[in-house]
Formats: C-alpha cells, structure tokens, sequence
C-alpha cells in the first residue's frame, strides 16, 4: 500500500499486517510498519503546540502536518476554521504553490488562493512531510530485527534425525517437539534409539557461541533508534557509553540534532504566524525537549565526561 494513497486516519488505524512474505524483504512488512507507526510518533514529539483550537483533531492535525507536510487552514460554514490535507497547485514569482484543493466529502470540493482564504502550516521549507526519514529507519530497524529473530533461532541447538521409515521419522518429530517444549520428561519407543541404546540423531551445530550475534544487533538497533533521534532533534549522546563521552562530543552531537530541527521548528513557526494574523487564532510551537539538558540516560553532564 502507497502512502499516497492513506489518509491520516487509516494510517493510524492500519494493521500491522504484512504486505509481502515472510522473508529478508522489510519494506512494507508488518514489521516495517511497527517501527514507522513507533518512529512518527517519536517525531511528533519533538514539537509541542499550544492553543490550536478545540474544535481540531490534533491527531488528524499531527498525522497531516508530518507525513505529508503541511495542513491546509481555511473557514468554512459549518466547522469553522479547520485544518485539511488536499493538493497544491500553481505557482507564484518565487515557484512556490499559490493555490490549494481539498477534496472532503462533508465540505466539497474547495480551491482555494494561498494568503486570500487559507494558509499552509508548514514542516518544512520545500513543503515535503517526514515520512521519507521515518521509512528509511524504520526499514533498517526491521531487519536488524529479523536479523535478530533468524540468530535466535539459529543459535539453537540444530539435531539430524536418521529415521528407517516415514513412521520413525514422525516420532522423531513428536519427540523433538517434546524435547523443545521443556517438558521435564519424555518418553520414546526405544525402536527410536540404535541397538546399542544410543540415540539416532546427531548434533549439527556445534559452535553456538560463536554464530550468536544477537547481542551485537540489539545493540546495533538501539544505535540505529539514536541515529533517528539525532535526525529529528530528540536530545541523546548517540555515542557509545563505553567510549569516555566528553563535554565537547555531547555539544557537537547537540549541534547535530537540533540542526535539522531548528529549520523545522522556524518554518512551523513562520507559517503558524500567518495562520494565526489571517484567522485570529494564537497557536504556538516550541520544542519539547531540551537537547542541553536531557541525554539519552536521563544523566546531565558533570566533569568534562558523561
């Protein structure tokens, strides 16, 4: 399913069903969904409005804004001033889209003039959303987390069965699936087990130690959740906790975070001031967290190392 082709609303209601097979392909998985729904909503967080009217969905608002970019405000009739998601069109002196259209079965169609009868509140400057950033992550943090799952499984202990007959080979599964389950006892025709009394399998992996690496990807997913964060401005240290952090790498990575969303966070507020002299309203944007004070572990920096 295209993005394009979601509304806000069945993007928050959509089921974390998978779109492909299971398989190494993430895009579009289950899976891939379950990060994207995690990782929109760690970015909507990063910016708190205040005074958006009571009559907005602030969901409906959010979901607009930052997948797709910008929310359309205009009045009409019977719901007054609202924001909606449409299409822009057009173009003035600087190419920049001069009219808007939105397509609502409770409202009609309306076209509408930027900066006669509606606004645009904007997330960033060439009025494209988040979701491109979100996907990119989300994608990388789903498959580091098959990744995982697939190690799990092949880091268990893998037996060879040799059965003399298809009945055998049944029991062999039955007695496997005790086995696996925990169960504290089980119990096996001794047809099972040679003539000698040992048994008819052979352990197949023997270095189990060595082909476990689930370890190094949760580590390498929580490396991928601090890079995101580092993308969007949510404050973290996004450096490993072993490796002596200084006062001056903290700061650089501050830098880093709040570079992307200082132009976020100017352009929200820029087209939130138009909307607000064309319709009378007082909607304000600032940032939640405060990238100086707050890293990752909840510690503050003392001492020139963290």
């Amino acid at each position: 399913m295209l993005l394009d082709k979601l509304t806000p609303y069945e993007f928050k209601n959509i089921a974390n069903a998978a779109y492909h097979p299971s398989e190494l392909h993430v895009a579009e998985s289950g899976l891939s969904w379950y990060f994207k729904r995690y990782l929109i909503q760690k970015l909507i967080s990063v910016f708190k409005f205040e005074g958006l009217p009571e009559n907005w969905s602030k969901d409906y608002f959010f979901y607009t804004l930052f997948v797709f970019g910008y929310a359309i405000i205009f009045r009409t009739d019977k719901f007054g001033v609202i924001p909606q998601h449409g299409g822009l069109a057009g173009f003035d002196v600087f190419y920049r889209p001069n009219q808007a259209i939105v397509a609502n079965p409770l409202i009609m169609t309306k076209h509408l003039k930027i900066g006669v009868n509606c606004e645009l509140i904007r997330m960033q400057p060439d009025y494209g959303g988040a979701w491109d950033i979100v996907s990119y992550y989300a994608d990388l943090m789903a498959l580091t987390s098959e990744t995982i799952a697939v190690n799990l499984i092949n880091s268990k202990f893998s037996y060879v069965f040799a059965a003399e007959n298809k009945t055998a080979a049944e029991s062999f599964k039955v007695l496997y699936d005790d086995i696996a389950s925990g169960k504290p006892a089980v119990f096996a025709d001794k047809k099972l087990f040679d003539n000698d009394g040992s048994p008819s399998w052979l352990q197949f992996t023997q270095n189990l130690k060595q082909n476990y690496i689930a370890g190094d990807l949760l580590e390498d997913l929580a490396k991928i959740d601090s890079r995101f964060n580092t993308e969007v401005g949510i404050p973290n240290v996004n450096i490993a906790k072993n490796s002596g952090v200084s006062v001056a790498e903290v700061m650089s990575n501050n830098v880093d975070t709040k570079s992307k969303a200082e132009i976020w966070l100017e352009t929200l507020r820029d087209t939130t001031a138009k909307v607000n002299d064309m319709f009378g309203l007082d909607i304000k944007v600032s940032f939640r967290f405060n990238s100086e004070e707050v890293l990752d572990d909840g510690n503050s920096v003392n001492n020139g190392d963290v």
